[in-house]
């Protein structure tokens, strides 16, 4: 009997105690419903800080002025290079377009601007340029009271660079360059010397007239070398060979007898016209636009008082490239709505051209004795469609304005067809006459920004006026400031550079416009 009690108590399942207690396994799912809750609040916490960090990143990019990322992003989609450039925007409106109105109100670019130191030359090359083209008009001499007047004429950009770096830099709104006054901080150095006002300081003679042979008082030769002479004294042109200098010679004549001497130099020009491959490239120099002498349109776009189809009014004979005008003006001179008039510089002539560019739809635009000339910008100035006929033509600004949206370009062989330019033109529709009209008064272009667009407006014209505070001048140093790259490129590559004896300029001579030895700048001029 105990044997199956035995054999009966081994048969019977063995049950495992419980591990815990029901006490202990209650007060475990209680822990465990406390640390449930506990986490869920934890992730609505972390939740809720990761919004409010995200809230605040975001109202920080967008409405902190001090915020270089801000403008950054807004930089990397606009066509535009320097937060403080002529192009920059700065409000926002209710449809998302920005106006230029309040320039200073937009964030600034965090990036430094380019330090320019002005050099203090000696009165020779500037006030007594101006003082000389005065007593060769008949003018009285400088009293040392009456302040110097500097003329008006197109290539004026040399007195609007040399008066705006001489103004404190508080009322210099928006430039992409700050001066210094110690030369030892500077990144580039302007040589002020009124190199277009000099070569016109004589005026032409008539031919035969009794003073022809007569020498002149003053010579725009003697000056140019005097320049030179002075500059290759200057501690900081013998530094690094004139390479972060800044030489305007805007008239496609001046510095002519020094060119040499000065091509490491960034040189302010209109064109190439006559200028030689190694004295001058688009890598390392500046085109600027004329100072244009037609009173700005202020009318709004529109056709209805325009009544000339084609416009144009300059001298009929000029050399080179402008030899096609002469041509023109057989083909177009019986054209009907088309009026093509020989004129001087004048102020009846700048009269009668003013009125004749606000009344026309296009403006003819054919080359000079270069490939520009002061009467494109008239054009855009006055919302006259420029009508280009110029094969070699290089524009200002071509990196922010694309000109074939407020021109229209002509080769040269079709302009001189019969018939050819003025079927063009007139196939041109009212519609699209307007639209060229509106994009020379503004040029607009979009850019994605999150879910929206932002819509840029820029006036055009605005290019073009020298008189502005936050015009034309700052767009030329925004220019010049874009190539202070290059220039530390440069200077840093000839300290470690070979000089040798090349019978043809080496593969590098567009950005060094060497063409041999390395000696120009040190030789004096006429040795």
């Amino acid at each position: 009997m105990n044997g199956r009690s035995v054999v009966a108590k081994r048969s019977k399942p063995a049950s495992s105690p419980p591990f815990y207690s029901n006490a202990s396994q209650t007060h475990i799912q209680a822990l465990i419903c406390t640390m449930a809750r506990k986490y869920s609040l934890l992730k609505q916490m972390l939740a809720t800080i990761l919004l409010v960090i995200v809230v605040y990143a975001l109202l920080n990019t967008f409405l902190s002025p001090a915020n270089s990322s801000s403008s950054a992003q807004l930089e990397t989609t606009l066509p535009f290079s320097h937060g403080h450039s002529a192009a920059t925007i700065s409000e926002f409106t209710r449809e998302g377009e920005f106006s230029r109105d309040d320039l200073e109100k937009f964030p600034a670019k965090s990036a430094p601007r380019a330090k320019i130191y002005l050099y203090d030359l000696p009165k020779r090359f500037t006030n007594d340029v101006i003082e000389h083209h005065s007593l060769a008009r008949g003018g009285r001499p400088a009293d040392g009271v009456s302040p110097l007047k500097y003329p008006g004429h197109q290539h004026m950009a040399e007195w609007y660079l040399y008066v705006d770096l001489m103004r404190p830099d508080s009322e210099r709104v928006g430039s992409p360059v700050v001066r210094v006054l110690d030369p030892d901080e500077a990144d580039l150095f302007y040589v002020p010397f009124f190199s277009s006002l000099s070569l016109i300081v004589n005026p032409v003679r008539a031919s035969g007239s009794s003073q022809e042979k007569a020498r002149p008082l003053y010579s725009d030769e003697e000056t140019q070398e005097a320049l030179v002479e002075w500059l290759e004294k200057q501690e900081y042109w013998r530094r690094n060979n004139g390479r972060d200098h800044v030489i305007i010679a805007q008239d496609p004549n001046a510095l002519f007898k020094v060119l040499d001497w000065i091509k490491n130099s960034i040189l302010l020009v209109s064109d190439f016209g006559r200028l030689r491959s190694e004295q001058a490239s688009l890598v390392k120099d500046v085109i600027l636009p004329y100072s244009h002498r037609i009173n700005t349109y202020t009318g709004d776009v529109g056709i209805e008082h325009r009544n000339t189809l084609l416009f144009f009014m300059g001298a009929r004979f000029r050399k080179q490239g402008g030899k096609i005008r002469d041509l023109l003006f057989q083909l177009l001179e019986n054209e009907e709505d088309v009026i093509i008039r020989h004129g001087t510089q004048s102020r009846v002539n700048r009269r009668a051209a003013s009125q004749g560019m606000h009344t026309s739809k296009f403006c003819l635009n054919p080359a000079g004795d270069t490939p520009s000339a002061c009467r494109l910008f008239d054009s855009i100035v006055s919302l006259c469609i420029p009508v280009i006929i110029s094969d070699g033509i290089e524009l200002p600004f071509e990196d922010v304005i694309d000109y074939t949206k407020i021109a229209i370009f002509v080769d040269t062989t079709s302009a001189l067809k019969p018939g050819f330019l003025v079927s063009r033109l007139r196939a041109v529709t009212s519609e699209g006459i307007l639209e060229y009209q509106r994009k020379l008064k503004e040029f607009a272009s979009i850019s994605p920004v999150h879910n929206g667009k932002l819509k840029i407006v820029i006036q055009v014209k605005h290019y073009f006026q020298y008189e502005e505070p936050n015009g034309t001048v700052n767009e030329i140093w925004r220019q010049v400031s874009q190539k202070l790259p290059l220039v530390r490129l440069m200077i840093n590559r000839e300290k470690r550079l070979v000089k040798r004896e090349l019978t043809e300029p080496d593969c590098s001579c567009l950005c060094t416009n060497q063409s041999g030895v390395v000696t120009t700048l040190r030789s004096r001029v006429g040795s």
